[in-house]
C-alpha cells in the first residue's frame, strides 16, 4: 500500500512538473519570437506544441505559415493552426477561419470560414468580428444580413484589445479606394 501510495504521488508531481516545464517551453519561445530569434523560437514551440500547449500550437503554426523558423508550409500551419482550434484558442479559431476563407492549406470553404471565424468572435476577438461582418456583408458562407454585419463592424471597432487596430485598417482601406471598405466606415457611425 505504501509503494503505491509513493508511486501515486511521484506520478502526480511529474505530471504537475511537466506541465509547468510546457508553459516554460512556450513562455521562452514566445519572448524569442517577440525578439524575431525565429529558428530558436521555433524550437521552443515545437516542443511544446508535441506536448499539447494550445498556444505554442498556435505560434507552431504561425511559424509554418510566415517562414519564421522554418520552411513555410501551408498544410502544416493549417494542421497545427486546427489542434489549437481544438482546444479553443481564439486566434488558432480566427487564423483557421483565414485558411478556409483563401483556401491556403486547405480546400476554399467559405461556410467554414465562417464558422472559424464566428468561433474567434464569440471569445471577443476583433479581426474574427471584422472578419465575420464581411462575410455577413456579402453573404460568403451565410446568409447576407447587412444589420448583423453592422453589429459585427461595431463590436470590433470598440473591442478594447484591437478595436483600434481594426479601425486603422478600416480607414487605410477607405483611404486605398476600396468600397468595402467606405461602406463599413458609413455603417459603423
Amino acid at each position: 500500500m505504501k509503494k503505491l501510495f509513493i508511486l501515486l504521488i511521484t506520478i502526480a508531481l511529474s505530471v504537475v512538473a511537466n506541465a509547468q516545464d510546457v508553459k516554460d517551453l512556450y513562455k521562452e519561445g514566445k519572448d524569442l519570437y517577440d525578439a524575431k530569434q525565429y529558428t530558436e523560437a521555433f524550437a521552443k514551440f515545437n516542443s511544446a506544441a508535441q506536448q499539447g500547449n494550445k498556444k505554442a500550437q498556435y505560434y507552431l503554426g504561425r511559424c509554418y505559415d510566415k517562414g519564421r523558423g522554418a520552411v513555410e508550409d501551408n498544410v502544416k500551419a493549417f494542421e497545427w493552426y486546427q489542434k489549437s482550434a481544438s482546444q479553443d484558442y481564439h486566434k488558432a479559431q480566427y487564423e483557421l477561419g483565414r485558411c478556409y476563407k483563401k483556401g491556403k492549406g486547405t480546400e476554399k470553404d467559405l461556410v467554414k470560414a465562417a464558422e472559424y471565424f464566428q468561433k474567434a468572435a464569440t471569445q471577443g476577438n476583433a479581426e474574427a468580428q471584422y472578419e465575420l461582418g464581411k462575410c455577413y456583408l456579402k453573404g460568403k458562407g451565410v446568409s447576407l444580413n447587412e444589420e448583423k454585419a453592422a453589429e459585427l463592424f461595431r463590436q470590433a471597432v470598440s473591442n478594447p484589445k484591437d478595436g483600434a487596430d481594426v479601425l486603422k485598417k478600416i480607414k487605410k482601406d477607405a483611404a486605398d479606394g476600396d468600397a468595402d471598405a467606405k461602406k463599413i466606415l458609413k455603417m459603423i457611425k
